[in-house]
């Protein structure tokens, strides 16, 4: 018996279907029915900008945008005047596209377009990972097809990343999308009420900044933002929310930890691996040592190492190395803080929290590092030692010496008693830092301890200005 391979016309005529501009010249209204991400910005130009002859790859943590951003990036090269027969899409996992070359499917494309011309054309190859050796034929195709752009994406971030540094040096553009930033949260949600423009005194200067018009509104949705907001279809559905551990554990969680993982590094306990990030879920932001995460998850020390490696590979997770209180680096990294690099990856694994519940200070800590991880040039630390800590420590690449700390609270005592603040401001006098910062609830303005000055500022509005600052970084 010989098994019946999918035929020419049936290929082009689900190339059609994906295709729907070919036809009516627009896009399908659902899609545009989205409001672009803000990081749209930065991608758009990286496709459309064709002297640069490398293929682009857009990736990033399961259900973040990444499809919906190349349909906008579809609708705007519409709106800029390329022909919509000149623009491909292609969702590789569909069955019907199972072992065909890349170079057969484009040769469909343009016979089902009727453009036997292969320049100038935009090709999208969405979820690519599930072409085998993808980078080897997308590598073969920027090099065959000059004038074309291709544009590949997918959600297993770790096999992309790693394939394209390996094989893709000098063809490809690689393009980060993270989880959303609270300042992306408010966008997409239109509460841009909420904020207004603002001066801010930091290390002797007067700076821009972000402030609110209603600190208690902005806290609702800073609460609901750690609980839901790193997905931008989940901010939307309530369906969801109100079983976000069915919705977003099958749908982000489990794909990778049983399916993305294994397939890309062999793991065959894949139970031992998601009891490993169940209890690193639980403890995010709490400082531990191998010894300590290995007692705890049952992993032993060797496998741990290297389960930590995936998992920030797969940017589950976000390790933070720790300085002393001179800020001076350890030779050995015995300790340091682990970190979901997205908040609401706990609500999908336990259950939402509200403002006052324990953990949530764990979560305000771990969603305000989540809006300093977006940003690729930068370092954080914690500092630690005997008799203190500080949460988070920026030191300088030129003297590696401290720029700034910040003490994240969720809490307004440390505004009524400054004097409880001993370790930042002992961190602070031995690293002659004039200036430091302390977060809150609700609770804005200046006081000076020990000659320190302490600014202190709500939580969600420093959240908010961090993600703002590290996108407008990238432009």
């Amino acid at each position: 018996m010989s098994l019946n391979s999918f035929s020419e016309d049936q290929i082009i005529a689900r190339l059609q279907f994906e295709n729907p501009w070919w036809a009516t010249g627009n896009l399908d209204s659902y899609y545009r029915s989205f409001k672009p991400r803000l990081y749209f910005n930065l991608f758009y130009p990286l496709v459309h900008q064709t002297s640069v002859h490398r293929a682009c790859v857009l990736m990033g943590p399961r259900r973040v945008g990444k499809t919906v951003m190349i349909y906008h990036t579809i609708q705007q090269l519409i709106a800029d005047g390329v022909s919509p027969q000149k623009i491909l899409y292609a969702s590789i996992e569909t069955p019907i596209y199972n072992n065909i070359l890349l170079d057969a499917l484009f040769e469909m494309a343009r016979k089902a377009t009727g453009d036997t011309d292969a320049k100038g054309w935009y090709i999208f190859l969405d979820e690519i990972q599930y072409l085998k050796e993808w980078e080897v034929h997308l590598k073969a195709m920027v090099d065959s097809y000059r004038s074309t752009r291709f544009v590949a994406s997918g959600s297993a971030a770790a096999a992309l990343k790693l394939k394209s540094i390996e094989s893709g040096a000098g063809r490809f553009t690689d393009f980060m999308l993270p989880p959303l930033t609270f300042h992306e949260f408010i966008h997409l949600k239109n509460l841009s009420v909420l904020i207004k423009p603002d001066t801010i005194n930091w290390k002797g200067n007067i700076a821009l900044f972000s402030s609110t018009t209603n600190i208690s509104e902005l806290n609702k949705h800073f609460v609901n933002y750690i609980n839901f907001g790193g997905y931008p279809e989940v901010i939307f559905n309530q369906e969801i929310q109100s079983n976000a551990s069915r919705f977003m554990r099958a749908d982000i969680i489990d794909k990778v930890l049983l399916r993305d993982l294994p397939g890309l590094y062999g793991i065959q306990d894949v139970q031992e691996l998601n009891s490993l990030f169940t209890t690193i879920a639980w403890n995010s932001g709490q400082e531990c040592s191998i010894d300590e995460l290995s007692k705890n998850s049952g992993v032993r020390k060797n496998t741990l190492r290297q389960y930590l490696s995936y998992l920030e590979a797969a940017f589950l997770i976000h390790i933070v190395k720790r300085v002393d209180q001179k800020a001076g680096r350890f030779q050995r990294e015995n300790f340091f803080k682990i970190y979901l690099t997205n908040p609401s990856l706990r609500s999908a694994l336990f259950a939402p929290l509200s403002a006052n519940e324990d953990g949530m200070g764990a979560m305000v800590e771990t969603s305000i590092f989540s809006q300093w991880m977006q940003r690729t040039s930068f370092v954080p630390y914690y500092a630690r030692w005997k008799n203190g800590e500080v949460d988070l420590v920026s030191l300088s690449r030129k003297t590696n010496r401290p720029d700034w700390a910040v003490e994240i609270k969720w809490s307004n005592r440390y505004f009524e008693a400054p004097n409880e603040l001993k370790s930042l401001t002992t961190f602070c006098i031995e690293n002659d830092l004039k200036q430091a910062l302390v977060t809150s609830i609700d609770k804005s303005g200046v006081k000076e301890y020990q000659s320190v000055q302490i600014q202190y500022l709500p939580a969600a509005v420093y959240a908010y200005n961090v993600g703002k600052n590290t996108l407008e970084s990238q432009r």
